[in-house]
């Protein structure tokens, strides 16, 4: 190959933590991402979500808001309040999907909100929006 043709060099696949305590969204959540080829981990306590995601800043937080020991909306707040993390992407997801859910999910800073259950088309349709921001 000549030296001054560019090789494409692959990208890092996009890393993605799933915060949800329900194992059965949970392995939904881990196809629909494996699928569309990004890194993905879980953790299913909110106090030791908002510890993994301080120490391994995630590309994206898919968010539960019903948590144990500690909310999503909470984990949401902490993180934007931190300089460190306040650019990662938050989506946040809940089986509730109020209006009032959602626009204290946005007010707190989360980029986007699913209700559960979610249709796998319109969530793969939120995670390329943010992830391509």
């Amino acid at each position: 190959m000549p030296a001054d043709v560019a090789v494409p060099v692959k990208a890092h696949p996009r890393h993605v933590m799933i915060v949800e305590d329900d194992d059965s969204i949970a392995l939904a959540l881990e196809f629909v991402l494996g699928r569309e080829g990004y890194a993905h981990e879980r953790v299913a306590d909110g106090a030791e979500a908002l510890r993994l995601i301080r120490d391994r800043r995630p590309d994206l937080v898919l968010l539960d808001v019903m948590l144990p020991g500690l909310s999503g909306y909470d984990i949401c707040h902490q993180l934007r309040d931190d300089p460190a993390t306040a650019g990662i992407r938050i989506l946040m997801m809940t089986a509730r999907g109020s209006a009032q859910d959602q626009r204290r999910a946005r007010d707190l800073g989360a980029d986007g909100f699913v209700s559960k259950p979610f249709e796998l088309e319109s969530l793969r349709r939120e995670l390329r929006r943010l992830l391509a921001a």
